[in-house]
């Protein structure tokens, strides 16, 4: 049996709420799957198709949520890379190496690692990583639509978008919000931030 090899990446470094996504794939070479390429490649449809199909095909996933309050503590980049040392470590089969989509790799990984500057565009597994990330995020986002609406978090995932930012002008952050992120500590009384 070949080498496995793990491709790692996340969904949801950027919004303003919302959790990270962050998703590992060990693809099995005998089940290959047409048509990966990176998440924000692809239409919303094409993802939701193909990630089913990584799901049953790969030999290994997971889908790892590094959440708001560990952001927060953490800063967006060391929590992010936390949640992809927790993605690898989950997988069965344990891979023996990891792809990682970017410039930097997490420490205390299980297993030797390669960062890959636009790996999602580049290699399998990392795509594939990439698809479960953006669609389990996007599932997610749309359950905090229903929670807590007036925020259109189903429309624009968290982003900093114009209608995000009105809405939070509005109704102020939710438990949602990333309380470390500025756009959404600018808006909160001093009180709020002890």
């Amino acid at each position: 049996m070949s080498e496995l090899v793990a491709g790692v990446d996340e969904a949801g470094r950027g919004p303003l709420a919302g959790p990270v996504a962050v998703a590992a794939v060990i693809l099995d070479p005998q089940r290959p799957i047409n048509g990966l390429a990176d998440s924000k490649a692809l239409s919303e449809a094409r993802r939701e198709a193909l990630a089913p199909l990584i799901r049953e095909h790969a030999l290994a996933w997971h889908v790892e949520w590094v959440e708001v309050a560990e952001i927060d503590r953490l800063n967006i980049l060391r929590a992010t890379l936390a949640g992809m040392a927790r993605a690898l470590r989950a997988l069965q089969p344990a891979p023996a190496m990891a792809l990682v989509d970017g410039n930097r790799l997490p420490p205390d990984l299980p297993c030797p690692a390669r960062a890959l500057v636009r790996g999602d565009a580049r290699e399998p597994a990392i795509m594939a990583a990439s698809i479960l990330a953006k669609t389990a995020r996007d599932a997610l986002m749309r359950e905090l639509d229903a929670r807590h609406p007036g925020y259109g978090f189903a429309r624009h995932m968290g982003y900093p978008t114009p209608e995000h930012l009105q809405a939070l002008r509005r109704l102020g952050p939710c438990d949602a919000h990333r309380r470390s992120f500025a756009p959404v500590r600018e808006l909160m009384a001093p009180s709020l931030l002890d």
